[in-house]
């Protein structure tokens, strides 16, 4: 039912709306008047430029250290301790992957408030033979299976690399160069790689599992050897990894080139002077750059130096902290 109003109800109303008007009018002209420097402009400086998440790797606490190969568990723990928003597993690092023990580490990392939000893995398909190839493409395979498993959205991928090196120390020492088998050349190892991921894509998509190929070694060492790849296979499940310390010369201009393809991002330190080599990153420059390509995902601490994990990775914590926002 309509209830009738008399003209003074009607008088009161039309009032009461110029009331209103002329209030938000006074806002809105106020508003104006306030100086860019106040800090209504500060928070929304910082409105513009959101903070993303900070990860660690499970590599922090080993580096391949005989002596401390710590557990999954006791990782997720240290990090959750320490501060961190979420962990990232080294497979290799796994001692066990029964079902039983994933069940384990997923619940334990919902108690402490931790996300599983990648997983580095290795694979290698700069190999002439074919069944070398396929081992590894079925490899890559049970990775993306692990991941789906322990719900865990996105893999580190690698192109592999000659393995012309007589070991890791001796590749590091000629700055990650290393020359094809004889009789080969990268253009041939090009299409092999192409061809691993072509078909892979597939099952990330399955398991719904994005993969990052990493700028390593190997194919990967350039950004233009990442793309190469990245833009052949062209699918949304095969995005980057950007690790910020694995370009040794003009790393700024070099990780901008990947940037707008990142899905996924390593971010170094060396604290007491790195294992293999030091690089001095400009932290709040990487994160200009990548919040200038709209990257909002995850910062994921790889610590490669000689300190105590457990003083160094708090200190590496809080300066991704303060170069990507949260503090």
């Amino acid at each position: 039912m309509i209830t009738p109003h008399n003209e003074t109800d009607h008088h009161t109303r039309r009032g009461f709306v110029r009331t209103v008007a002329g209030c938000a009018a006074a806002i809105v002209g106020s508003t104006a008047l306030v100086p860019s420097t106040s800090h209504a402009a500060d928070t929304d400086a910082k409105a513009a430029a959101p903070s993303n998440h900070i990860a660690v790797s499970t590599y922090s606490f080993w580096r391949f250290r005989s002596d401390s190969r710590l557990p999954m568990d006791r990782c997720i723990e240290l990090a959750s301790d320490m501060g961190f928003d979420a962990v990232e597993l080294l497979e290799i690092q796994m001692h066990r992957k029964d079902a039983a023990y994933l069940r384990q580490l997923k619940r334990l990392a919902l108690t402490r408030g931790m996300a599983l939000c990648g997983m580095s893995t290795h694979q290698d398909f700069v190999d002439p033979d074919e069944k070398e190839r396929r081992k590894n493409i079925e490899k890559t395979i049970a990775s993306l299976r692990l991941a789906a498993d322990l719900g865990i959205p996105t893999i580190r991928v690698n192109t592999g690399r000659w393995g012309t090196s007589a070991n890791f120390d001796v590749l590091m020492k000629n700055r990650g160069i290393e020359p094809p088998i004889e009789g080969f050349t990268d253009d041939d190892a090009f299409p092999w790689v192409i061809d691993a991921f072509g078909e892979l894509v597939k099952t990330a998509e399955e398991f719904g599992v994005v993969m990052g190929l990493e700028n390593h070694w190997g194919l990967g060492l350039t950004p233009q050897g990442v793309l190469k790849i990245v833009d052949a296979v062209k699918s949304p499940w095969l995005g980057v990894t950007l690790d910020t310390g694995n370009f040794l010369e003009d790393p700024y201009e070099r990780l901008e080139q990947l940037a707008p393809r990142a899905t996924f991002v390593q971010a170094k330190t060396y604290y007491g002077g790195g294992v293999w080599y030091t690089l001095d990153l400009d932290y709040p420059r990487i994160a200009a750059l990548l919040r200038k390509h709209h990257y909002r995902g995850y910062i994921s601490l790889e610590f490669e130096g000689k300190e105590d994990p457990m003083t160094a990775v708090p200190k590496s914590l809080a300066m991704l902290r303060k170069a990507f926002g949260g503090v």
